[in-house]
């Protein structure tokens, strides 16, 4: 009997000492979200928001593919990360304004029409960032678009759309018309509480700021929050946050994020 304890407790203290990278997995899983899509790749000819790196996410079978969206001045819902096209506001402008302009791959910039009809081909999670706009009023009416047309295209479902955004009225906004869905703010202007307060579910933190202060992750977790990271593109900080324990990473190297999760025996959500 005393041997057969002596042998639990040699077990028990060899477990106790297995670095992090090794224990990570039990039982965890990780999101990957292919942040733009997946562009960075021939087959997508490396155009970011792009409905190459949208198919290209979906083949490749990853989680998530995030994308940006913005309004024009004639209400036109435009899938580009920036707010103005070489120099030109897309709020302020019509949507044709920007027909001439062309992604690295030679696409025209996607409507969200376009980009939803790609995304509904496959159970990939569209991860929809709605930008910034000048005011309540502008960033209220886009929300409302956003909704109208993931209803038109049969993808307002809560495993087929989250949403992000750096303004914290559009994500209360997507809180209050879209009750259940995943909403993430993306800014650290407010604490995971004060977003929690605010009847937002989720928090999308830049990757430098979680890993410098991870009470933000601790406060998220003690409102059963759901915590994404960006856009973290070195092993050593994805191995880091998986074991964090992060529900989703955004990356623009999915397939290195792939390759750290099976190193690392954690599991990837499909």
């Amino acid at each position: 009997m005393k041997r057969f304890t002596a042998f639990l407790m040699m077990i028990a203290a060899f477990a106790a000492f297995q670095p992090a990278s090794l224990s990570a997995g039990n039982g965890k899983k990780v999101s990957v979200v292919a942040h733009r899509g997946f562009w960075n790749c021939d087959e997508a000819g490396y155009a970011k928001n792009s409905i190459a790196s949208l198919v290209q996410a979906q083949k490749n079978g990853f989680w998530g593919s995030e994308f940006d969206v913005n309004m024009t001045a004639d209400e036109q819902l435009l899938v580009f990360h920036d707010s103005n096209v070489e120099g030109k506001s897309i709020e302020k402008n019509p949507a044709s304004a920007f027909d001439y302009y062309r992604l690295k791959n030679g696409e025209k910039i996607p409507t969200l029409d376009e980009y939803l009809t790609q995304g509904a081909k496959s159970k990939t999670m569209l991860v929809l960032e709605l930008k910034r706009h000048s005011c309540k009023e502008v960033e209220d009416r886009a929300v409302e678009l956003v909704l109208q047309k993931l209803r038109e295209h049969k993808l307002l479902k809560k495993n087929r759309v989250m949403f992000i955004s750096f303004s914290m009225n559009i994500c209360k906004e997507f809180a209050r018309l879209a009750p259940g869905f995943t909403v993430q703010y993306l800014d650290t202007d407010y604490t995971a509480d004060q977003v929690h307060a605010e009847g937002i579910n989720g928090i999308d933190t830049n990757y430098r700021d979680m890993l410098k202060d991870t009470s933000r992750y601790d406060q998220a977790r003690s409102h059963s929050m759901s915590v994404n990271v960006w856009t973290v593109n070195k092993t050593e900080a994805m191995e880091k946050l998986v074991d964090l324990g992060v529900d989703q990473i955004t990356t623009d190297h999915p397939l290195d994020l792939r390759t750290v999760l099976g190193q690392m025996g954690v599991a990837e959500r499909k």
